[in-house]
């Protein structure tokens, strides 16, 4: 167990590494000058075109306060702070920056995409690809002048290709279309009733309508559809379809980006993509298809990391 720190010249040398996402926050108060965790705290999901300010800034306040309380310090000003925050580009970062002003956060701020932080923590020289595949789904590069590109990121209405809950809404609707006897039939629909406790289709009306079956609950239902994807048609394709739509956009970004596609450093992160290796290996094979030949592979199973990283470097 890390002991407290309690002293106040200490909290100078603090620092604060946030990620935040459409499920939730992780904040690590960490040592400037060694990046040693000292407390990490979690809060609520700070997507803020998803939850909206006031619940995102919420979240953001929960876990930082629990990064203190666990580190054994009083919360007080740290010496810098990064954050990469899904869903913040444009306006967002006008609004998180206000809010690290008013709160005091950091004598140096930096805000910027969560995909941002997997540079720092999955690549050898913080440049490359960087793909997110969770909850949603997004593709940034940087090159090795700190210039960017993207492609995907658009959000659960607009985009969010070879995401979770891109997956799980697939699957609903093939269950939906099935039950109708108009989609061919599959073993989504009685993979989903089970879920649902039901034995009745119509009950994914309200469930879906009525929240509880909310957005992070149908990306939960993903599993689903890569476990059923070796016996299942339907379930196969929506597995094929959506992991070669997320390559096709992670190619797009380093198209976008002006990066050499040859050996390129990739980091990953997100469940999907950390959590099933079929699914990974089928992006990676799906990457060079796209004319992307990856060169040392990040998993980056706490981004968290890659965010001290990018605060210690602030100073």
């Amino acid at each position: 167990m890390t002991p407290p720190v309690s002293d106040a010249s200490e909290k100078r040398r603090l620092v604060l590494g946030i990620d935040g996402g459409a499920t939730s926050t992780v904040a690590i108060l960490a040592d400037a000058a060694t990046g040693r965790e000292l407390g990490r705290g979690v809060g609520g999901p700070s997507n803020i075109q998803a939850v909206g300010e006031e619940v995102a800034l919420a979240a953001l306040d929960e876990a930082v306060g629990a990064a203190f309380a666990a580190a054994g310090v009083r919360r007080a000003a740290v010496a810098a702070a990064a954050l990469g925050l899904a869903g913040v580009d444009l306006d967002g970062k006008d609004v998180i920056r206000a809010w690290a002003a008013r709160g005091g956060l950091a004598g140096k701020v930096s805000v910027g995409n969560d995909a941002t932080l997997l540079f720092a923590a999955g690549t050898p020289d913080g440049w490359g690809l960087a793909v997110i595949a969770g909850t949603g789904s997004n593709a940034l590069t940087l090159d090795r002048d700190g210039r960017g590109g993207r492609a995907g990121g658009w959000g659960y209405l607009m985009g969010d290709e070879g995401s979770a809950f891109r997956l799980g809404t697939l699957a609903l609707r093939a269950a939906c279309r099935a039950a109708d006897g108009i989609g061919r039939p599959t073993q989504l629909l009685p993979a989903l009733l089970g879920r649902l406790g039901s034995d009745d289709p119509r009950d994914f009306i309200p469930a879906v309508y009525r929240g509880a079956w909310d957005k992070a609950a149908i990306a939960g239902l993903a599993p689903v559809v890569l476990d059923l994807a070796p016996t299942d048609a339907t379930a196969r394709a929506i597995f094929e379809d959506e992991v070669r739509e997320l390559a096709r956009t992670a190619a797009g970004a380093v198209a976008n980006g002006g990066l050499a596609p040859d050996g390129l450093p990739v980091a990953l992160t997100g469940g999907l993509l950390l959590g099933n290796e079929s699914y990974r290996e089928r992006f990676l094979a799906e990457l060079r298809a796209c004319g992307v030949t990856p060169g040392p592979v990040g998993l980056v199973d706490d981004p968290a990391v890659g965010a001290v990283v990018l605060a210690r470097k602030l100073l």
